[in-house]
């Protein structure tokens, strides 16, 4: 008797409990990764899955929907249930650099979609394959400039910061580099790796092993400091090319409509994984900055930077894409 009134009271305190935590899953939630596996945006969005799922309710199940540079999962993501079970990953590509480059978009990321969460930041690495005959960031443009249309930079799309960052050093340094567009980051470092792309300048934790193990030799970063990760790589400024800095970013968006306190019980459960030593650790592995903090904090940062590439393209006058 005694242990069924126990019960009895423990079952009445749950919604209380639940209350007090906040909103909390009752089912899996899916996250939307609009990049092929082996990415930056994949790792980083596993680890945290990972994560969470050991201490939430429910798993996190991660899907990858890829194609035209993460516009197709995000537009997925965007067109979903606003009821916390499916977020977007949301990249310096999908929500602040294809606003710019792409003449039509199928989602409009301030309309369609709310800021949840800042996963975390990283630097771009200009790598080249070891059989290019250049030692550091000078030798390799001066490489290009008497290689006029010759070299080739893999990214993992148009629209990617991978992508433009060439394009700024082809109209800053009169350079020829020519751009072959892949499916995601993976896709571009096997290319690299086979000698079928010369270059790429795509996120760090992308190629980071591959770099370590030798097979690709790391130039310059694209960070206004160092990058722990790879601390014998200079910097874009200590390699000559000044006003050149990249940080890519990652984070999750849920579709409008979504509570304000679904939105508060998603950033909190992600806010406790960030905070895990273990997570930190891989982070570190990979090249990761960890960000985190309330979505108020990724939303302004969102607005800066689709207003940054916005001006950065039309600047350069950089073509749009259809």
């Amino acid at each position: 008797m005694l242990r069924r009134i126990a019960l009895t009271l423990f079952a009445l305190c749950l919604p209380g409990l639940a209350l007090a935590q906040g909103w909390v899953p009752e089912r899996p939630v899916r996250i939307i990764l609009p990049f092929p596996p082996g990415g930056s945006t994949d790792l980083v969005g596993r680890i945290l899955a990972d994560r969470v799922s050991r201490s939430a309710p429910h798993p996190w199940v991660i899907e990858n929907r890829s194609g035209a540079n993460g516009n197709i999962g995000m537009d997925a993501a965007a067109k979903s249930a606003p009821d916390g079970y499916t977020l977007g990953a949301c990249t310096i590509g999908n929500c602040a650099i294809n606003p710019a480059i792409y003449a039509r978009m199928p989602y409009d990321i301030e309309r369609d979609l709310i800021p949840v969460f800042w996963s975390g930041s990283v630097m771009n690495a200009v790598a080249v394959n070891n059989a290019v005959p250049a030692q550091n960031l000078q030798e390799f443009i001066a490489w290009v400039k008497a290689n006029p249309g010759k070299v080739n930079y893999g990214s993992s799309g148009f629209g990617s910061s991978n992508h433009l960052i060439p394009e700024l050093l082809n109209g800053r340094l009169g350079l020829t580099l020519v751009h072959v567009p892949f499916r995601g980051g993976a896709p571009a470092l096997q290319a690299l790796l086979a000698g079928q792309v010369q270059v790429m300048m795509e996120n760090i934790p992308t190629k980071i092993q591959a770099i370590r193990a030798g097979q690709i030799r790391a130039l310059a970063v694209t960070g206004r400091e160092r990058d722990p990760s790879l601390p014998d790589v200079p910097t874009f400024a200590e390699a000559g090319i000044p006003d050149i800095v990249v940080e890519p970013w990652f984070g999750f968006m849920a579709p409008r409509g979504t509570p304000d306190a679904v939105i508060a019980g998603l950033s909190r459960l992600l806010n406790e994984a960030i905070a895990d030593p273990e997570v930190r650790r891989k982070f570190a592995d990979l090249g990761v900055r960890p960000e985190g903090g309330p979505p108020e904090r990724f939303a302004a940062h969102v607005r800066s930077e689709i207003a940054r590439w916005r001006e950065v393209v039309e600047v350069n006058k950089i073509e749009k894409l259809n």
